[in-house]
């Protein structure tokens, strides 16, 4: 079965089908830490007819644009180079300068210097925040003459897909059955699906893709360690930005007004915060307060600038769980730091994911085979964000209760939107919908994660009421 389906994904997906190998990549990519969709990018441009990849261009590749040598010393010798990086890019207004730093060869900001052809060039990609790109450098000396600078004379946007057919995506889809796009999906993930006990274990893995997919859609995920929390937010997708450990400020997560520079939420699909109990969060509670603002309406007030972004936001945390691998009591959140034990603020989250019921990941549930190659994948998730069609046929197929909670409607049409464009991608109108499987795969865990989020809130403070409103499929 899982062959038949392999072979399935490579018919349908062709050119973005790509033959995975855990075993054989890792020995390629042995000693330079790089996210899947980078492994993909490199590994698509190295792909012989016959499928099989050319390790010998690879690696001379890699070893050109991934110097195994200080780049420091080889700048300082008069050398230019092209690099195959992740940088940092700082635009100081005030100053009509542009900087760039790659942290992992210790460049500074105030030693990268991009000058004014290449950000004309590529205004629209060289933007504040982290990228991935080819970029080529030298080193240069400064107008005074006495001292250096490192230049960015080239830079290559990494976007393989400059663009992304969603028709190409919803006519594959309706060659597969539910059960076998399940599959997929979490292929694509880089995991094998017979390493999941139930279609509940697989869905709710999939829920983490939700907010790859649907606008500000915020999320709270508590789950025992070891289940690949880190690895499907750091390393599927470009557009996300994940936050492990470490000093947190109001200012890197909305906006630097010394700098006049945006923070992290403001270019980026989703933020997700790892092990939120290691998270320090400096000036708590103007955090919270910009945080209530953005997480109700998708902008917040900082120093007199209104900021505006469509970024979910994900919070990940550890549970402690009993023997039987359930929740040693009832009240999830208070496994969440302090700060954000407050039922104000917990009830602007739109969905929990119930993460003790998830595997902990091991060897056997790396995957193996064809499948859709992840740079692709992450381009259609984000390509899927504002498809709207998926969010009119919702007004057209659910009835509310007319004295039905903002919070509740919204956080329900989000969640249950999202289920569809990943599940569903296919259900472009009314006519294209199984009534049942909309109901039991998008509205109704749609109805549970929100409950969720109301019943934990009451646990807080009991004038929050539990009891979700009347939802229901019109049939």
């Amino acid at each position: 079965m899982k062959e038949e389906l392999s072979n399935k994904i490579k018919s349908q997906f062709a050119s973005m089908a790509i033959y995975k190998d855990p075993t054989s990549t890792n020995s390629l990519f042995v000693g330079r830490n790089l996210p899947s969709f980078v492994k993909d990018f490199i590994l698509k441009r190295f792909i012989k007819e016959n499928g099989e990849t050319d390790k010998q261009l690879l690696t001379s590749w890699l070893d050109e644009v991934i110097p195994h040598e200080s780049v420091k010393d080889k700048l300082g010798q008069g050398e230019q180079l092209t690099l195959l990086v992740r940088f940092v890019v700082y635009i100081d207004l005030l100053k009509n300068i542009y900087r760039f730093a790659i942290p992992d060869l210790g460049i500074k900001l105030n030693e990268g210097q991009i000058p004014e052809y290449v950000f004309s060039k590529h205004k629209g990609t060289l933007v504040d925040g982290e990228m991935w790109g080819i970029i080529k450098i030298c080193l240069l000396p400064n107008e005074d003459g006495k001292k250096y600078h490192v230049e960015m004379v080239d830079y290559k946007p990494f976007k393989p897909y400059k663009s992304v057919d969603i028709n190409y995506l919803q006519e594959a889809r309706k060659n597969f059955t539910t059960d076998e796009w399940l599959d997929v999906l979490l292929s694509a993930m880089e995991y094998d699906a017979s390493g999941f006990k139930s279609i509940q274990q697989k869905i709710e893995f999939l829920t983490r893709l939700l907010i790859f997919v649907e606008p500000r859609l915020n999320v709270i995920e508590l789950a025992p360690k070891g289940t690949g929390k880190s690895y499907v937010f750091g390393n599927l997708s470009k557009y996300g930005w994940l936050v492990s450990g470490g000093k947190v400020t109001r200012a890197k997560l909305f906006y630097d007004k010394q700098k006049q520079q945006n923070g992290i939420i403001k270019n980026h699909d989703f933020t997700a915060f790892d092990e939120i109990q290691t998270i320090e969060f400096q000036e708590p509670a103007e955090i919270q307060a910009a945080l209530k603002s953005y997480l109700e309406s998708g902008k917040t007030t900082i120093d007199n600038n209104e900021f505006s972004s469509e970024c979910g936001l994900m919070l990940m945390g550890n549970i402690p769980l009993t023997a039987e691998h359930l929740p040693i009591n009832n009240r999830y959140f208070d496994s969440l730091p302090k700060n954000f034990r407050e039922s104000a603020l917990l009830d602007r989250f739109h969905c929990f994911i119930e993460g003790w019921y998830l595997p902990r990941i091991n060897k056997s549930m790396i995957f193996k085979g064809w499948t859709i190659n992840v740079e692709y994948f992450s381009e259609i998730l984000h390509a899927l964000r504002t498809q709207n069609q998926y969010s009119l046929l919702f007004d057209e197929l659910v009835t509310f209760e007319k004295e039905a909670d903002m919070r509740d409607f919204t956080a329900v049409k989000r969640i249950t939107t999202a289920y569809m464009k990943l599940l569903f991608p296919h259900w472009t109108k009314k006519e294209d919908v199984n009534i049942n499987e909309f109901d039991v795969y998008c509205l109704q865990p749609a109805i549970r994660r929100r409950g969720i989020i109301k019943e934990q809130c009451h646990n807080i403070d009991p004038e929050f009421k539990m009891q979700m409103p009347n939802i229901e499929v019109i049939r």
